[in-house]
């Protein structure tokens, strides 16, 4: 696995517990850490959301 597979994975399960959180506790993690839509925190989301396109590529990698 490619480094660059192995940082969309992370960011992947990233957004995957934020998005948990969110939809159990109506607790937003990124938003609490780095401030609701800041800079920061919409970078974070932008890079979760590219994360989440790459990782269409790894389902069809061998």
């Amino acid at each position: 696995m490619k480094v660059i597979d192995k940082i969309a994975l992370v960011l992947i399960i990233i957004g995957a517990i934020n998005w948990g959180l969110i939809g159990l506790f109506s607790f937003d993690l990124v938003a609490t850490i780095f401030g609701d839509m800041t800079i920061i925190s919409r970078i974070i989301y932008g890079l979760v959301g590219i994360s989440g396109l790459w990782g269409i590529k790894l389902l069809f990698d061998d």
